[in-house]
Formats: C-alpha cells, structure tokens, sequence
C-alpha cells in the first residue's frame, strides 16, 4: 500500500486483523500463566504481555506495510516520529484490567491519514471478539459465531441515554458533567478501547472522558465507532483528532452513537494516562 493513498480494503483490514489475533495470542499466552508488572515512568503498569504483543504488531505491520511508520506506546512513543500517514498502536489498553484478570483489556491497532483514524482495529483476546472498520469498507464486528456489521442505534424519545464509564478511572468531574445533563441516563462501567465499541454496535449511547488519555488509547476504537455512525468530539466541537501537530495527551472527549446529541461543554484536559 502506497502511503500517500492509506486507503484501507477488505484484504488489507483481513491481513491487520491478522496481525492483531496473533498479537491476541502473545497476549493469551502470558495471562493465562503467572506474570508480574512493572510500572513505567509515567506509573502506569505494563507487562511481558505489552511487549510480546508489540514485537508481534510491529513485525507484521512492518511486513504487510512496508515503509508505512509505525508509533507505538511500548516501542516508539515519539508521536514526532509519525508522517502525514501513520499506524498509532496500544499493544495492550486495558493492562490494569488485564493484571485484573476480569477480561476487559484490547489489542488496538489505527491507520491514521492527515490527522483522523481511517482504520482500526481492536481485539479484546480473552473473549475472541473483534471490531473492525475502515473508510469504504464499513464497521464489522467478528465474533467465534460469525460476522456482523455494526451500527449505532441511538436513544428513542423517552428512553434514558445508556452512558459508559471507565472502569478503572472514576472522577468527579465526569459525575458533574452527567449531573448537567438535560435528559435522563443510566451507568455501566466497562475497561479499555470495548466503550467505543459497546456505543458502534448499538449498546450504550455515551462515553465521557473527563480524564487523561493518550493518543494510542483511542485511535482504533475511534475510528470503528466513526464507521459504524457515531462520533467522537473534543471539547471544541470538532472530532478527536491525532498525529504530531496535537499533543500526544488527548483533550477531554465524548463518544456518542448520535452526533447530533446536544451535550453540556467538556473542561479542559488534565494529564495522560489509559482508559
């Protein structure tokens, strides 16, 4: 694939799909054994499983894309690193659920073009369930029963909006911020890039993040919720964006299923970490 064109069809998301089980694999192999984590600089934990599936994606993707840069949260956190076009992974979202053992923790693999996710990719190992999307070739979600296309169904009049949160990063601004709402909602809480994907396949409404994120923790879901028709907006109004002229710590944002939802305004950002 030329990289001027990164224009993603059903054979190059088979081949990233690929990559992302076999990176599943490595990620299987150590939580299903004993394994210990260590923390980063930054204190997030990290584990045998985060470098195992890292070394995986960037062989494969060096492999099926040759020349396409590849950014990387275990191996290249540069985002000035990244061209125009660019794959942005998190080998492992979700490594606090993950040490957890409760299952809720992602492969996540995103083809950026000039600023937007175009592709991704996000596997969550224990379960086998896959999400895919890309521009031209629509949101697909890929379970050991079979394949379906996604789409969100957002709230009907009357019902209360179906709201995600994360598991592992509860706040107060987040409760204020859904205190202000002008309809009534419910809560689920759920780990890692799966809150993305739970609003494309028509089961939740709402993911606020009034906590720091990073640009890896989004990318993939990201752009199967774009594909599938929703959205995800930053404090401004205009759609998440990435690459190296945005801080590779993300504003605050919203998921949503309708894009045309009015929403309270978002605080500015805070500080990275994971979702």
């Amino acid at each position: 694939m030329a990289e001027s064109h990164f224009a993603f069809t059903r054979e190059h998301m088979g081949l990233l799909c690929s990559i992302a089980q076999r990176a599943g694999r490595e990620v299987m192999a150590v939580y299903d054994a004993p394994f210990a984590a260590s923390a980063k600089q930054d204190g997030s934990p990290v584990t045998e499983a985060d470098l195992r599936a890292d070394r995986v994606i960037r062989e494969g993707l060096a492999t099926g894309f040759p020349g396409v840069c590849i950014v990387s949260e275990e191996s290249s956190p540069d985002m000035q690193d990244a061209a125009d076009c660019f794959f942005l992974v998190d080998p492992l979202d979700g490594t606090r659920e993950f040490v957890a053992r409760n299952g809720e923790f992602t492969v996540n693999i995103a083809a950026i073009a000039r600023g937007q996710p175009v592709a991704g990719v996000v596997l969550a190992p224990a379960t086998g369930e896959m999400f895919y999307a890309a521009r031209g070739v629509g949101a697909w979600r890929q379970t050991p029963q079979g394949e379906h296309a996604l789409r969100v169904r957002p709230a009907r009049a009357g019902e209360a909006l179906r709201v995600l949160g994360s598991r592992s990063h509860q706040d107060s601004a987040t409760r204020d911020w859904l205190a202000a709402l002008s309809q009534p909602w419910t809560m689920k809480v759920a780990g890692s890039s799966l809150k993305f994907c739970r609003i494309a396949a028509g089961d939740a409404d709402l993911y606020p993040r009034l906590g720091p994120t990073c640009q890896w923790d989004t990318a993939a879901g990201h752009a199967v919720l774009e594909q599938a028709g929703g959205a995800v907006r930053a404090a401004s109004g205009s759609a998440l964006a990435y690459g190296r002229d945005r801080p590779l710590i993300n504003p605050y944002f919203v998921a949503l299923a309708d894009p045309s939802l009015t929403l309270p305004p978002l605080p500015p950002p805070a500080l990275c970490g994971t979702i």
